[in-house]
C-alpha cells in the first residue's frame, strides 16, 4: 500500500506543500499541481522549474501514476484517521451499546461511557450488518416497485406518441370517410337536379316547339282569311263558306301545364339536416376503449373490433384502467340511462363472452371473483348465462351456431336481454335492478377472427 512504502512528504507539492491535485510532469522530471505551476509561470514571465530552474518548451502532461497514488495515500490516511480514537489517539477496538458508536478501551474506562455496556467491533458489525440488511429488503422492495413503475412509465410515455399518432391517422381517414360520403351525396343530388333539368327542359323544348306550329298555323289561316277579305265582292261571297269555315276551325285555346318549374324545395329543403340524418346510418353508435384491453389484445384503428394477439403484450403499458388477467376490453362509453343497443359478430370463434359491467368494478386479477358483471358466453361449444359475484350460471338452450349477438340494455327497467338478429331468436334476458352506470364488455379467447361491432342504432 501507498503508506507502507511513501511518507506524506513524498506526495506533497513543491509550490503549495500540499497533497497533489492533478499532478502534472515537466521534462525534467519533476512534479507539481496543475495549477500551482501555471500560477508560477505566470508570475514568473517564462515556462520554468521552480525546482531545478530548467526551461519547459511544451505543456506538461498529467502524471497518471503519481495522482493514482496521491489518491491511494488519502484513502489510507482517512482509514487510518477513522479508526483512531481522537481523544485518546487508541484504536478504536470496542462498540458502545448504549451510545451506539464505537470507543477505545480508555474510553471505555471514563465517566462518559460509565455503566454502558460494550461488545468487540467485528460482533458490532456483523450484527449491525444483519440489522441494515433486514432494514434495506423493505427499501429494496420498493425500488424495485418504484422501478417497475419508471419502467411501466416510460413505456406508458412512448405508447402516448403512438397513440397520438394512430389516433391523428384515424382522424384523418374517417373525415375523409366523410367527406368522401358528403361529395358522393353532392354528386348525387346535382346529378338528380341535372337530371330534372333535362327532363323538364325537353318538355318545355316539346311544348314551345307545339306552340311555334299553332303560331305558324293560326298565322297562316289569318293571313289567307284576311286576303279573301280584300278580293273583290263576287269572289269573295263564292269562297265565305269555306272562309268562314276555315276560321272556325282555328287552334284550340293555348293552356300553361302546371309542375313545368325545377323543383327547388325537394332539392334544398332542410338538406343538412337530411344529410346529416343519412349520414347517421353510417356512423359506429358504439365503440371500444383501447385503454382497458388486456395487453394480449388488440383493438383495430376505428375501435370496432378486437381480437388475441400474442405479440401485442410487449407493446402496451400497464395503465390502471387496463384488465391484466382476464382478455377484455370494455366499451367507450358507460350507460345509465335509456335504451342501447349493439350488435357483435362473434362469427366462427370458439370462445367468447359479451354482457355488461358495472362503473366500478374491480379489472385488476381474476374479475370473475368480483361484483358487477353479466354476460352470456360460448365456450366448448356450449351457451350459457353468467353473473358475478355469486358465479351462478346457467346453460343456454340455442338450436343452432349463433354467428351474431344482439345486445340490448334497458337501463331504466333493469333488462339486458341477448338475441339472434340473423334469426330474430331470443337466447337469454337478466333482469337486475341496475344502481350504477354500466360498460359493455368483451371476453375475447384465444380466436383467429375478431369480435367486431356492427352499426345499430340507439333508442333514446
Amino acid at each position: 500500500m501507498a503508506s507502507k512504502c511513501f511518507s506524506e512528504e513524498d506526495f506533497s507539492c513543491p509550490v503549495c506543500c500540499e497533497i497533489f491535485k492533478d499532478p502534472v510532469v515537466l521534462s525534467c522530471s519533476h512534479s507539481f499541481c496543475k495549477d500551482c505551476i501555471q500560477r508560477y509561470w505566470r508570475s514568473k514571465g517564462a515556462q520554468e522549474c521552480p525546482v531545478c530552474r530548467r526551461i519547459s518548451t511544451v505543456d506538461p502532461p498529467l502524471n497518471l501514476v503519481l495522482k493514482n497514488l496521491c489518491e491511494s495515500f488519502l484513502q489510507e490516511r482517512s482509514e487510518r484517521s477513522s479508526s483512531v480514537c481522537h481523544l485518546h489517539n487508541e484504536k478504536l477496538k470496542l462498540f458502545c451499546l448504549d451510545d451506539q458508536q464505537p470507543v477505545c478501551v480508555v474510553c471505555r474506562d471514563s465517566r462518559t461511557h460509565n455503566n454502558h455496556k460494550f461488545c468487540p467491533v467485528d460482533e458490532a458489525v456483523d450484527e449491525n450488518k444483519e440489522k441494515l440488511r433486514r432494514a434495506l429488503k423493505p427499501l429494496q422492495e420498493k425500488l424495485r416497485i418504484f422501478e417497475k413503475l419508471k419502467q411501466n412509465c416510460d413505456k406508458t410515455a412512448e405508447h402516448i406518441k403512438i397513440q397520438s399518432r394512430r389516433t391523428e391517422t384515424q382522424i384523418h381517414k374517417e373525415f375523409e370517410e366523410l367527406h368522401q360520403l358528403l361529395h358522393d351525396e353532392e354528386s348525387a343530388r346535382i346529378r338528380a337536379l341535372r337530371e330534372e333539368e333535362e327532363q323538364k327542359s325537353q318538355m318545355m323544348k316539346e311544348k314551345i316547339e307545339k306552340i311555334n306550329r299553332d303560331i305558324s298555323s293560326l298565322s297562316h289561316t289569318i293571313r289567307g282569311v284576311e286576303e279573301q277579305m280584300t278580293a273583290e265582292d263576287v269572289s269573295f261571297l263564292q269562297n265565305l263558306k269555306s272562309t268562314l269555315k276555315r276560321v272556325q276551325c282555328g287552334a284550340s285555346d293555348p293552356e300553361n301545364i302546371s309542375g313545368m318549374m325545377i323543383n327547388v324545395a325537394k332539392h334544398l329543403s332542410n338538406l343538412k339536416f337530411t344529410v346529416i340524418h343519412k349520414m347517421k346510418d353510417n356512423v359506429q353508435y358504439m365503440t371500444l376503449d383501447p385503454n382497458t384491453s388486456h395487453c394480449k389484445l388488440l383493438v383495430s384503428d376505428d375501435l370496432i373490433s378486437v381480437r388475441f394477439s400474442k405479440d401485442a403484450a410487449d407493446l402496451i403499458p400497464d395503465n390502471p384502467e387496463r384488465f391484466d388477467v382476464s382478455q377484455c376490453v370494455l366499451g367507450s362509453e358507460s350507460f345509465s340511462s335509456g335504451i342501447h343497443c349493439w350488435d357483435v359478430q362473434v362469427g366462427d370463434n370458439t370462445r367468447w363472452y359479451l354482457g355488461v359491467m358495472t362503473e366500478s368494478a374491480q379489472r385488476k386479477n381474476d374479475i370473475f371473483s368480483r361484483t358487477g358483471l353479466w354476460c352470456v358466453c360460448y365456450y366448448s361449444g356450449k351457451y350459457t348465462a353468467f353473473i358475478t359475484p355469486q358465479k351462478t350460471s346457467r346453460g343456454l338452450s340455442v338450436k343452432e351456431k349463433v354467428e351474431r349477438i344482439k345486445v340490448e340494455l334497458d337501463c331504466d327497467r333493469g333488462k339486458l336481454s341477448f338475441s339472434d338478429p340473423l334469426t330474430n331468436t331470443h337466447i337469454h334476458t337478466f333482469t337486475h335492478k341496475f344502481t350504477e352506470g354500466l360498460y359493455p364488455w368483451f371476453y375475447v379467447g384465444s380466436n383467429i377472427s375478431p369480435l367486431m361491432i356492427l352499426p345499430v342504432k340507439s333508442h333514446q
